[in-house]
């Protein structure tokens, strides 16, 4: 017989990583790396146009990679058209790219669906409050090293 681990970095990661895998065979399918699918929603949720800085700043804090990879990812969607430029600051999706990026949302939707289906939203609702907290932290050793 097994026992549930306590929540720990491993722990954590497994998640992460076992769920991303998931995530990826739909990235796959539409030919999208991880580092745009975050960039599209992170123009999504900006209303469709952000400023390209601010969108380097976006990828770097949630991704944790360098500033160079982050432009270089914005700069390859640009090429690709899956961001057009209104100005040299700002970059924005075209209506391909916000049905790309619906059409990623909806199957990761539907993948975490699956994943969280019949656990207790206060189970839920209490790693929610944990990992938050856990994240906050390793933000503050980071900004500290």
């Amino acid at each position: 017989m097994t026992t549930t681990p306590p929540v720990n970095g491993q722990v954590i990661g497994l998640a992460h990583y076992a769920s991303r895998a998931a995530l990826e065979s739909v990235l796959a399918r539409t030919g999208t790396t991880f580092h745009q699918s975050v960039a599209l929603r992170a123009v999504h949720d900006n209303g469709g146009t952000v400023e390209r800085d601010r969108l380097v700043g976006r990828l770097t804090g949630a991704l944790k990679i360098e500033e160079a990879v982050a432009r270089e990812t914005v700069d390859e969607m640009t090429a690709l058209k899956l961001l057009v430029e209104p100005t040299p600051e700002q970059v924005a999706l075209t209506d391909d790219s916000r049905e790309l990026f619906e059409s990623i949302r909806d199957a990761g939707n539907e993948i975490a669906a699956r994943l969280y289906a019949g656990i207790p939203a206060e189970d839920l609702a209490t790693a929610g409050r944990v990992l938050t907290l856990v994240t906050e932290r390793a933000n503050a050793v980071l900004a500290g090293s």
